[in-house]
């Protein structure tokens, strides 16, 4: 499931419970087409229980700026409300799904 967000409220609730793989990514940016692409066809498929939350720098800037958000894409890895993992630029999609299992 895939879910965009724009407010730390909104972030906060679809990533309280469960696995949620955090997207900050932008529209005018090749690398974070190309990973979107491979959290749909690879990871998504594998993690059936997984829920994409997807930030647009763009739209939400603060939340780009409290997660201090340098480079993209930038993908923060939590479960159950709590950051386990976090990584930066196009990630090898077993490297994020090994991320939830520690």
């Amino acid at each position: 499931m895939t879910t965009h967000v724009k407010t730390q409220a909104d972030l906060d609730a679809a990533t309280a419970s469960g696995k949620a793989l955090v997207d900050f990514w932008a529209t005018w940016c090749g690398p974070c087409q190309m990973m979107g692409q491979r959290i749909e066809a690879e990871l998504e498929p594998a993690m059936p229980d997984l829920t994409v939350v997807k930030v647009n720098v763009d739209e939400a800037p603060e939340l780009a700026a409290k997660f201090g958000i340098m480079s993209i894409p930038a993908l923060f890895c939590f479960r159950d409300g709590r950051k386990v993992a976090e990584f930066v630029g196009v990630t090898d999609c077993r490297d994020i799904a090994a991320a939830f299992q520690r």
